[in-house]
């Protein structure tokens, strides 16, 4: 019954996305111990109760075939974007208090459609967090000039002084679990390690590297631009970026700006992290989720979820 509970969580969590799922992928986001052929075996007892639907290889709540095409063109679009997005994790380093770079988003787990975009997870050195972003914000205005401002997408920032996220929610382990590392050994180990709470929500996702492959040195600007503002000029344009940015943010906020996806634009702005504000979105998802999961354990002979 335990096991039966928790299959129905998963594929309930995905469902808000319309994601199906193989049986490798309900394994790794269990919360509870068990065999992949015992999964197997529940998985196949549900479809038969028709409480689960068989949609090419994947299972999903919806008895909707073009659920499992879509995911499949969604996987070929996202491996010829993994590569441009590789390339540009390794740009993105190369700016100054960069410690750390990883692949985040929907193309962090194999899926894009044709107007995806590449997001970044980003880690940087403490105290230097605006300093860092503010340039790269700077570079991406000029990737607008070749229409390429969607590969360049730097969602979420912290620095070594926060590494640990504060909102501990399926939500957000499955966002930590589902990074990609790309460049920057030390910043990512000490990240993962310090968020090994999401063992608590997903104990069994053993496919998550907390290392990059081939990180690259610093380039010699890199070098001379973070020894020129390792000092009190440092110290004060950190501020003064911070304090402008929020302000910027916060009359968008007030005003009900949305984004090309029509989403409420926001910003928290602290001294060492940058973030959508996790009430505008996230609270979305979880709120969706906890209903979903209610309506399936209704469905099915009174199992019960406990948040």
């Amino acid at each position: 019954m335990a096991l039966r509970s928790s299959i129905l969580k998963v594929i309930a969590y995905f469902d808000l996305f319309s994601y199906p799922l193989a049986i490798q992928d309900i394994c790794w986001f269990l919360d509870v111990e068990a065999r992949q052929e015992n999964v197997q075996e529940e998985v196949e007892a549900l479809v038969r109760e028709n409480r689960l639907f068989r949609v090419g290889p994947f299972f999903s709540l919806q008895d909707d075939p073009a659920l499992a095409v879509r995911r499949l063109r969604g996987e070929v679009r996202a491996d010829e974007l993994l590569s441009i997005a590789n390339r540009g994790a390794r740009i993105l380093y190369q700016f100054p208090y960069v410690r750390g770079v990883c692949i985040s988003g929907s193309l962090s787990k194999r899926c894009a459609d044709e107007k995806a975009d590449i997001d970044y997870f980003i880690i940087t050195r403490a105290n230097r967090l605006w300093i860092a972003r503010t340039l790269m914000h700077l570079f991406k205005k000029l990737t607008y000039l070749r229409g390429r401002q969607h590969r360049y997408c730097m969602n979420y920032f912290v620095d070594e002084e926060a590494m640990e996220i504060k909102e501990k929610n399926i939500f957000t382990a499955v966002e930590l679990i589902t990074l990609m590392p790309v460049c920057g050994n030390g910043g990512l180990v000490k990240f993962f390690q310090a968020n090994n709470w999401t063992s608590e929500y997903l104990p069994h996702y053993h496919d998550r590297p907390k290392e990059a492959e081939g990180t690259p040195s610093s380039s010699l600007l890199k070098r001379v631009l973070e020894k020129l503002l390792d000092h009190r000029l440092g110290d004060r344009l950190e501020n003064y970026l911070r304090g402008l940015t929020d302000r910027r943010w916060s009359r968008k906020t007030e005003r009900g700006d949305i984004n090309m996806k029509g989403d409420t634009m926001t910003l928290q702005c602290d001294q060492h992290y940058s973030r959508p504000d996790p009430e505008i979105f996230q609270q979305k998802i979880l709120n969706k989720y906890h209903r979903r999961v209610k309506e399936v354990m209704e469905k099915t002979n009174g199992y019960f979820f406990s948040s």
